[in-house]
């Protein structure tokens, strides 16, 4: 099997170390995501409990009646804040559906910087308040988290350590929940129906918390599929098509997918908790003039990342 550098990078050393470590970081966040677009970090803040908190709790949502569950999706917020039903998103590209349900929770306002009419309230659950209190609290951590990256990634770039900064300060960003349920009847699955099909992120860095189970794969540059597994509490970032758009394909925003489990475990679910770090709706995402050259010329129209957003949930089927 081809070997990919998805290496495992220690957090503490940007936030605490001298300045030759967190040169290092910079570096090699850098070239992972110039390379395979994943990396794996650890020391990033998050507690063992905490982590074990949250699936409880997002273990016990999905295992509410689908009656409960169905009276938090509202169609018209297009998947963006409460539950969307099994069999709602399809990958871009793909026709059958992913065989999944998902719960997400997004911005809270709570400064002026941005209007409260600009994002909906979150929905609470009110069958399982500590669901509501648990994930706000991760919301609020791999925010700070994903900040401190794109600070290292400003830094690889040679844009200013704070470029990101008031960018995704009360940016759109979603925590999804997500459940991959049992399959009762393999017979009865379509031949092309995926847990996720392959897929690009549409964010600028997505942070995944673990996962209940394997399945994750990511696509190699020489078209292979390798499986990316989170070890412990580890998390596993990768770059988004916002990313790579502003950085003209320097920094990949690689396909990945969640495949099926051997039949023998089709009957077993799978959770796990992506958070999509997303820009205010108004960031400009114009490629950078320092990564177009002769050899990489502009590879995309200019547009905001709300803009952007506003198609790709289209094409995915979340947005008439």
């Amino acid at each position: 099997m081809e070997i990919v550098n998805i290496p495992l990078l220690d957090l503490n050393n940007y936030l605490n170390g001298d300045a030759a470590q967190r040169k290092q970081f910079s570096d090699e966040i850098g070239k992972a995501f110039n390379d395979t677009g994943f990396v794996t970090v650890t020391n990033h803040g998050l507690s063992k409990e905490l982590i074990d908190e949250l699936y409880t709790q997002v273990k016990a949502l999905f295992a509410l009646p689908d009656a409960v569950k169905s009276s938090y999706e509202i169609p018209e917020l297009a998947g963006q804040r409460g539950y969307t039903g099994k069999n709602k998103e399809t990958a871009k590209g793909f026709k059958t559906p992913d065989m999944k349900e998902f719960w997400q929770i997004g911005q809270t306002v709570t400064d002026g910087g941005v209007s409260k009419d600009d994002y909906p309230d979150n929905l609470v659950v009110n069958e399982l308040p500590k669901f509501n209190e648990v994930t706000l609290e991760i919301y609020k951590k791999l925010e700070s988290i994903g900040i401190n990256l794109l600070r290292a990634i400003s830094v690889y770039l040679g844009l200013d350590e704070h470029y990101f900064d008031d960018k995704v300060h009360n940016g759109n960003s979603i925590l999804r929940t997500l459940h991959y349920f049992p399959i009762e009847n393999p017979d009865a699955v379509p031949a092309d129906a995926v847990r996720a099909g392959a897929h690009e992120d549409i964010n600028l860095i997505t942070l995944l918390i673990g996962a209940s189970a394997d399945g994750l794969e990511v696509l190699t540059r020489t078209g292979a599929w390798y499986p990316v597994k989170a070890h412990g509490e580890d998390l596993v970032v990768n770059v988004g098509d916002m990313l790579q758009r502003l950085t003209n394909n320097k920094l990949k925003s690689t396909t990945h997918r969640v495949v099926n489990p051997p039949r023998e475990l089709m009957k077993f679910s799978r959770f796990s908790v992506p958070f999509f770090l997303h820009p205010k709706a108004d960031m400009d995402l114009t490629s950078l003039p320092s990564t177009i050259d002769a050899e990489n010329p502009k590879a995309y129209s200019d547009m905001t990342a709300g803009e952007y957003l506003d198609e790709r949930l289209r094409e995915i089927g979340l947005k008439k």
